[in-house]
């Protein structure tokens, strides 16, 4: 427990200090200084490890004869690659959302980090309750590990589909139901009033849009880790890294990302691979290292072909 709340209340201190201190004043994140951020974030995700062995061979988790050290350093390095790998798709529909509803650039940072906030929040609540399932129901697994064989060979055959417009979602029309919605945005502000009328802005909007899109992928990325670990420490931290690291990633990313068309087949194999292990774990227990290769050889070449592509394009 006390593991559990050094990890949070160090998370919220510095998500504190991310808009108090560093990120006060609106301002366009240039790829400079999100390319900073993506490294810094990067890398302490990777030093996270050193801690998580540290945790597991010092007996400070509460069932440390469970997991070997060496096993759950590379389960969480695992996790965290497998989640890193699956915010790709996100960073493309935040970019297609905040371009729909005309959010300016310097409001952008504080519209990620209030939908951060709900991640972790929706995120923990997912994962306390797939673990709860994953270990009283065996058979579970099976149901998860058929759901990612079928997203991914969805992800493989899917046609040419009109573009998301978020507009035109279900959230969009259904939250314009519920409460005036202005059309143009009123600095960083949330809510505004209107002849004593409170609406929201624009960036309410694409706030929540953000939010459920979140909850979407969620289904596909929380059981896809599930198939590495059940320890719950590990599913969450490896989780809360990738989420913290997506806010600069995005930054970073959004004007490249058709430079990296072909992650698209990297992720299908990263769901196909944790789909099957997830199938036959009642058969077979593939080796913690087979795992971290696969997925981390999957993203290498996904990015190495789309680099080459693209060069070769230009």
């Amino acid at each position: 427990m006390t593991v559990w709340i050094l990890f949070i209340a160090a998370i919220l201190l510095f998500l504190a200090l991310d808009l108090g201190v560093f990120n006060k004043n609106p301002h366009v994140i240039k790829p400079k200084e999100a390319g900073i951020w993506t490294g810094i974030w990067v890398t302490l995700s990777f030093l996270f490890a050193g801690v998580i062995n540290w945790l597991y061979s010092n007996g400070y988790m509460a069932n440390p004869t469970a997991i070997k050290p060496a096993v759950a350093t590379m389960k969480y390095i695992t996790g965290y690659l497998i989640e890193l790998s699956l915010s790709i798709d996100n960073i493309f529909i935040i970019a297609v959302i905040f371009a729909s509803f005309k959010i300016p650039q310097k409001y952008q940072h504080r519209v990620l980090f209030w939908g951060i906030i709900g991640a972790i929040v929706f995120r923990g609540l997912m994962i306390f309750f797939g673990v709860i399932l994953i270990n009283k129901f065996s058979w579970m697994t099976y149901l998860f590990g058929a759901f990612l064989l079928f997203t991914a060979f969805k992800m493989l055959f899917k046609k040419e589909e009109e573009e998301f417009n978020p507009k035109k979602s279900f959230v969009y029309r259904n939250l314009r139901k519920i409460m005036p919605v202005t059309s143009h945005a009123d600095g960083e502000h949330f809510f505004v009033k209107r002849k004593h009328i409170t609406a929201a802005t624009p960036l309410f909007v694409a706030l929540i849009v953000i939010e459920v899109m979140d909850m979407l992928f969620a289904l596909d990325s929380v059981p896809a880790i599930l198939a590495i670990t059940a320890d719950p420490f590990l599913v969450f931290s490896s989780n809360i890294f990738a989420i913290l690291g997506l806010r600069s990633m995005y930054f970073f990313l959004a004007n490249m990302l058709e430079k990296f068309s072909y992650l698209e087949y990297s992720l299908i194999a990263i769901l196909s691979f944790v789909g099957v292990k997830m199938l036959v774990v009642h058969y077979y227990k593939f080796p913690e290292w087979i795992s971290l290769s696969f997925i981390a050889l999957s993203l290498a070449v996904g990015i190495i072909i789309s680099i080459r592509k693209s060069k070769t394009e230009e």
